[in-house]
């Protein structure tokens, strides 16, 4: 007997809150006010993304897909919400910094491994590498932002230095809890694409993962992946900049595209019911 796919994409969705619950939970987010964000996503997305071709959507239309009644569509309108683009953008440009700093060869060492840097100079500076890479953003404005998430520490005098090879937070639970939103987003809209498209044009989703290993090995796998993922981080982010027009003013082409490779890691103790 085949089961519903209303089945089986519920079953995926109890699985997806359950450590979405829990991140909410540990972090002082009720039930209420997680319900106030999901009724007004609802509203948003049907608005936006299913709208019937040449027709204006409509309020009646939006309840009639979300099941909330139209004065909650309309308030839910009236009250907007915020999108996160101030935020995306600075995390973005923040993580072009540190790519460019460890991949271009004129802010490395003789040993070829990222450099001290000073502050202030035309060439060979944190503030040439912000220029290259960020764009108008102010250099000491990009320089705190990175010494406070722990990506970049001073050094004795002006000089500064690379604590990281990515743009990895260690510090401000904001700026971990943006990842969050950008990165889980990211793979949800692929899987959703791969099961619309995925026969006629499917994007790269891929996983491995076994269940019956020690402990040692475990920390060796950890290790190993996190190599193996980095030096292929890195090499992507060295294409991308290429072609990348903020990146690369010479670029020609047309349209403006979003694209990207997300690597993550997992692991954690098997279930008793499974061990059996």
């Amino acid at each position: 007997m085949e089961t519903s796919p209303n089945k089986v994409l519920t079953d995926a969705v109890l699985r997806i809150l359950r450590p979405l619950v829990r991140l909410l939970l540990r972090n002082g987010i009720s039930y209420g006010v997680f319900a106030d964000l999901a009724r007004a996503v609802f509203v948003d997305v049907a608005d936006k993304d299913f709208r019937l071709p040449g027709r204006k959507q409509t309020v009646s239309r939006i309840s009639v897909l979300t099941g909330l009644t139209r004065k909650e569509v309309v308030r839910l309108q009236e009250l907007g919400s915020p999108d996160g683009v101030v935020e995306e953008r600075r995390y973005n440009r923040a993580a072009r910094v540190v790519a460019g700093w460890v991949r271009d060869a004129r802010y490395a060492g003789a040993d070829g491994q990222p450099a001290e840097l000073p502050v202030e100079g035309e060439q060979g500076s944190f503030a040439a590498l912000v220029r290259q890479f960020s764009g108008d953003m102010p250099p000491r404005a990009v320089l705190d932002e990175l010494v406070r998430v722990g990506a970049v520490s001073w050094v004795a005098g002006d000089r500064v230095a690379l604590n990281a090879r990515a743009y990895i937070p260690q510090q401000g639970m904001d700026d971990k809890l943006h990842i969050l939103g950008t990165d889980v987003a990211l793979l949800i809209g692929t899987i959703d694409h791969n099961l619309q498209h995925g026969v006629t044009a499917p994007r790269f989703q891929r996983k491995v993962a076994y269940d019956n290993l020690p402990a040692e090995a475990v920390a060796q796998f950890e290790a190993l992946s996190r190599a193996k993922a980095q030096q292929l981080i890195e090499e992507m982010d060295a294409w991308l900049a290429q072609h990348d027009r903020d990146v690369n003013p010479a670029v020609q082409g047309s349209g403006r595209k979003h694209a990207g490779l997300g690597i993550y890691y997992f692991e954690g103790d098997v279930p008793q019911e499974r061990e059996k």
